[in-house]
């Protein structure tokens, strides 16, 4: 049998002698992914072709700006002038960063039961949103390295334990990549910006359902003051904020 893991692409050759009769997991060995295997009904796991059609990225929801890549363009173009005009100057003052100009996000949902209500949320508030039905579509989208923003549920995928893969995914990154990716949960037991209980579950963020409709306001405080924590770092290291 042949795996491909979601996490790295790498195919993996499986002696069919001694793989479990029932769904079992195995362990990427270049990255340490775990992959778990769901047989149909005669006992075979899917195909490789079958896995890469599984694969695609996260699809946008119809419901996300058309104006999103015109935005995401003036943002570049105004970043690149005002690198320009510093590099130009001499004796003046740096020119100040034009703070009206709100950077254009993507946002990555995997979701259960409130995916649509939330896409239409952050849709509405300006998001660019995509949608994952499984972790491989997941992995797919922020693999382009343009989605920095995640929110995921515990009911995501519930049949092969999405959340868990999530969860998996972000506990095995290296801290470099870490720094870029904003975990999101939306539970129903959490305290919404529980900074405490975030941390000690190595997320970024913790939102209440109950607390859904004033998701965007949440986001753009939460992202703000995590932009601020880092804020010298990325100008060190060269990064743009989240």
């Amino acid at each position: 049998m042949i795996v491909r893991c979601d996490n790295c692409s790498v195919s993996l050759q499986l002696d069919e002698s001694k793989i479990p009769s029932g769904n079992f997991s195995v362990r990427c060995p270049r990255c340490q992914n775990l992959l778990r295997v769901k047989k149909d009904a005669s006992g075979k796991g899917p195909s490789t072709v079958e896995q890469l059609a599984q694969s695609k990225p996260a699809e946008a929801t119809a419901d996300s700006p058309t104006d999103f890549a015109a935005k995401e363009a003036d943002i570049q173009i105004n970043s690149a002038l005002r690198s320009l005009m510093s590099a130009l100057q001499t004796d003046k003052a740096a020119v100040a960063e034009d703070d009206e100009m709100e950077k254009p996000r993507r946002i990555l949902l995997c979701l259960g039961e409130k995916t649509d209500e939330t896409a239409r949320i952050l849709a509405k508030a300006g998001y660019k949103v995509y949608v994952a039905q499984t972790p491989a579509q997941a992995n797919e989208r922020l693999r382009e390295g343009k989605t920095e923003i995640l929110i995921f549920s515990p009911d995501f995928a519930a049949e092969i334990g999405g959340a868990a893969i999530i969860q998996q995914k972000a506990n095995a990154m290296y801290s470099s990549e870490r720094r870029r990716l904003f975990l999101i949960s939306l539970e129903d037991s959490g305290t919404t910006m529980n900074a405490h209980d975030a941390f000690l579950r190595n997320l970024n963020l913790i939102v209440n359902n109950n607390d859904l409709p004033q998701l965007p306001l949440i986001l753009q405080r939460a992202i703000g003051d995590y932009n601020e924590l880092y804020n010298y770092f990325n100008r060190a290291s060269a990064l743009a904020p989240i």
